[in-house]
């Protein structure tokens, strides 16, 4: 949405809510200007996108670690799946490279 777009539609819905608040509240006259400042405000800060910090939860892998490995397969510890090689299975389903991989479950170099 271009912002002149954004600017109507705020301007649209602050004299939307303000009718509908006036229709059921009497406010004094001098105290009008306020309420739609007020409301024109507020409904910019809903368009900016929250700036809430990302909560971090520590993962577990699917599986333990040293039982990870075996003679025939390798299994993932994100989604226990076994496989001959994980490379193409954590590009194509977490976008992670082996060695953020590696680093993500703190596995060493040659893991």
């Amino acid at each position: 949405m271009t912002e002149s777009r954004s600017n109507e539609l705020r301007l649209e819905l602050t004299s939307r809510i303000v009718s509908a608040y006036l229709s059921r509240n009497v406010i004094a006259p001098s105290e009008l200007p306020h309420l739609i400042q007020q409301t024109y405000g507020s409904l910019g800060k809903t368009s900016e996108p929250t700036k809430t910090p990302a909560t971090v939860e520590e993962q577990r892998p699917a599986v333990p670690i040293k039982k990870s490995v075996t003679d025939d397969f390798i299994v993932c510890l994100e989604d226990g799946k076994s496989f001959k090689s994980l490379k193409r299975h954590l590009m194509a389903k977490y976008a992670l490279t082996p060695e953020q991989y590696r680093e993500k479950w703190k596995l060493p170099a040659d893991y």
